[in-house]
């Protein structure tokens, strides 16, 4: 499998400045890491190494083939969703072949064997030539066949299983799978429930199949032929001839014996999982109390954080994705972070430089190249967006059994930490479930969505990753508990070398791909519409088979700011930023559910409302005072006091309630340690006492605000 990274070392090359030239040394003095790199003709030059890898003079020359983003191929979530539930199952079905002829098993590990498997035929050791016609045999196609599907597949992955054409006609069977699929959900769903009798599960999937597709849509099956489902059902999921108990635990039985994964070095398994956090956070575009879930990555090895994202009420699969690409590219730390919290550019831990003073913000976190993702099976984790992104950047995914959180201990271990040692000295915390909530819990100070990520990060980073684990050991030192820093430093004097993402635009293929017309006025999502340089006429004729339409083209998209888009010329295989029409408005990226919430406030205002004037009349009302409701009052004094630039001191690291984050987000401060013209600074300006007297007269706004919400 080809990978997304690149070796730095002695002998890397890089094309510097049009030259090819070659890394010979690296060396560490008192100005940071430096580099000596010889040219063709024996010159020696030396720079910095945060200048040979982030620098736009420099690029790395791999030493083996992997993705690039000016490949002549498409990006798998490109070809991927070109096709139909039919045809996906297909190339699904195909892989399995496929890998079954490589490795001996359908699912390409022995750790995930399947009955009667590896077969005589496929066994592992036998000489390809036998494979190839045993499988030619068992699917009657020919021996070519087979070996083109495998040289696709080595080459692509399941991508490269795809049909290239969209097929001239369908087959439909007897009975539509979307029904059976629906029938199957139901049972699963009676698993901790008492048993229901077969009629019961065919009249809610009728019902549920009617309301999610259409009363005219799929096919209803006769009542004889839906009772046959049933029983073909019943050997996938036992739900009506042995017990519910019987059954609760054949569904909560892995299908195949898993071993024990043991990392080796850092990167080598990154865990994610996504958890409910127990505070309530406030979403400041909808005026409600919100549930929040975390999703994390964590290096096993290490145990360090390399991402997260906190969202409202679920996670979607682009979520999942940026914090898989966080652990590529972390964000910068907070301004006012320690100085032993901070990661420099290139990774290395501060602890192996020796007097050296790295310039800059730094880093929140390590950036680490995952080479296996162990995730469980949530549907944002076994999404073809997360898949196709794996298979490109040549990272492996490794599913964790079925309700079984000893798989991904280290990280389950994580959120339980973070709530006994941040979340519980929170203002607003709920506890782990309904016995445990306060009486008015609601009632205390709270949170907005970003404020709450920003103090779980800068906990994070000052705490967690300073904190000795027990877990984590030396086998050499049994006795020497490091923290997740220090195995880093571990880990590095292990692997001997830094691992950089071999190119910066495949940070593209992250995001959500939208398949859109071309027309005179530019491209059209969601009601918004895009243009700028690089965008074929309306006229050309799109490469793409999307669904049997030649018109359509594709266009990545990032929900959490649709003041841009991106397009990759076919022709070219450059990248181009299509700005939306209103974006000058703006003036800051603005997410989707933003800009729905102010095209339902224009919509209330205006008769004929466009989307610059939701945009002036949201960013209005998130200024001070100007918000119509008392709500939207209190929301707008809760922003414009987030906004304010207050520099707090240097705080204990050790001490939650301490985070320099938290008391940004609560608006405290030391009068005494503040200087005159400061407080007298904050105290001029608008009467804030006048409004907050206002306020005061319903001071139990929010006693019922979790009725709303």
């Amino acid at each position: 499998m080809s990978g997304a990274r690149a070796r730095v070392g002695a002998g890397t090359r890089f094309r510097y400045d049009g030259e090819t030239v070659e890394l010979v040394e690296m060396a560490t003095t008192t100005a940071g890491n430096e580099v000596v790199l010889k040219d063709g003709l024996g010159r020696v030059r030396r720079l910095t190494l945060k200048e040979l890898l982030f620098s736009d003079r420099a690029e790395v020359i791999p030493d083996q083939p992997g993705p690039s983003a000016d490949d002549a191929e498409e990006i798998a979530s490109v070809v991927l969703s070109q096709l139909r539930e039919d045809e996906r199952d297909k190339v699904l079905e195909r892989a399995e072949h496929v890998r079954e002829v490589l490795t001996g098993y359908r699912s390409g590990s022995p750790e995930l064997t399947r009955g009667g498997e590896p077969r005589p035929d496929y066994a592992p050791g036998r000489q390809a030539g036998p494979k190839y016609a045993a499988k030619a045999e068992e699917l009657g196609v020919s021996v070519r066949t087979v070996k083109q599907w495998v040289a696709d597949f080595r080459g692509h992955g399941e991508a490269g299983l795809a049909p290239r054409r969209k097929p001239s006609g369908r087959s439909h069977p007897s009975t539509d799978e979307r029904w059976v699929e629906t029938a199957l959900e139901v049972m699963v769903e009676h698993t901790d429930q008492s048993r229901p009798s077969r009629t019961l599960v065919i009249d809610r999937t009728r019902a549920r199949v009617i309301a999610r597709f259409g009363p005219e849509v799929v096919p209803q099956p006769s009542r004889a032929t839906a009772f046959r489902i049933l029983a073909e059902l019943e050997d996938r999921h036992p739900l009506f001839r042995l017990s519910t108990k019987r059954n609760r635990d054949i569904a909560d039985r892995p299908k195949s014996p898993y071993g024990k994964l043991r990392p080796t070095r850092p990167g080598e398994y990154l865990l994610m999982d996504t958890t409910r956090l127990d505070v309530f956070a406030f979403d400041p575009l909808t005026l409600r109390w919100v549930q929040a879930e975390l999703s994390v990555g964590m290096d096993w090895y290490t145990r360090c954080i390399t991402g997260i994202r906190l969202t409202p009420v679920s996670t979607k699969a682009v979520d999942v994705a940026a914090v898989l690409f966080e652990s590529f590219r972390p964000r910068p730390a907070g301004r006012n972070w320690p100085r032993y919290a901070l990661w420099p550019e290139h990774g290395i831990p501060r602890i192996a430089l020796v007097d050296v003073a790295v310039e800059g913000v730094g880093l929140a976190s390590p950036p680490i190249a995952p080479e296996t993702l162990v995730v469980d099976h949530g549907k944002v984790y076994v999404s073809d967006h997360l898949s196709s992104v794996c298979r490109r950047m040549g990272i492996s995914i490794q599913p964790a059994r079925l309700r079984t959180g000893r798989d991904k201990g280290p990280v389950e271990r994580f959120f339980r930490t973070l709530r006994e040692g941040l979340l519980e000295v929170l203002p607003g915390y709920k506890g782990p479930d309904i016995h445990s909530r306060g009486e008015n819990v609601e009632g205390e100070a709270f949170f907005f969505l970003d404020e709450l990520e920003e103090i779980i990060r800068e906990w994070i980073a000052t705490v967690y990753h300073c904190r000795p684990h027990a877990s984590l050991v030396d086998p050499g030192l049994p006795g020497l508990r490091m923290s997740p820093a220090q195995m880093f430093e571990h880990g590095m004097a292990r692997a001997g070398y830094i691992e950089v993402p071999r190119d910066r635009d495949l940070a593209f293929e992250f995001l959500a791909t939208k398949w859109r017309t071309i027309q005179h006025y530019g491209v059209e999502i969601g009601g918004r519409r895009y243009r700028g340089p690089g965008l074929p006429p309306p006229a050309a004729r799109s490469p793409y088979d999307y669904r049997g339409k030649h018109d359509h083209w594709p266009f990545q998209e990032d929900p959490d700011d649709v003041t841009k888009i991106y397009f990759r010329d076919p022709a070219s295989r450059t990248w181009h930023t299509l700005a939306w029409e209103h974006a000058p408005v703006t003036g800051m990226p603005l997410s989707e559910e933003a800009l729905s919430f102010a095209r339902k406030l224009a919509a209330k205002k205006y008769r004929y409302p466009d989307d610059r004037l939701a945009v002036a009349d949201l960013l209005e009302r998130w200024n001070l005072g100007l918000g119509t409701t008392l709500a939207e009052r209190r929301m707008t004094l809760r922003l414009s006091r987030e906004q304010a630039a207050i520099e707090l001191p240097e705080l204990d690291a050790q001490t939650a309630v301490g985070l320099p984050s938290i008391h940004r987000a609560l608006g405290v401060a030391e009068a005494a340690e503040q200087p005159e013209a400061a407080r007298f600074e904050a105290e001029a300006g608008d009467d804030d006492e006048a409004d907050m007297e206002d306020l005061d007269e319903d001071a139990d706004f929010y006693a019922d605000a979790l009725e709303d919400a």
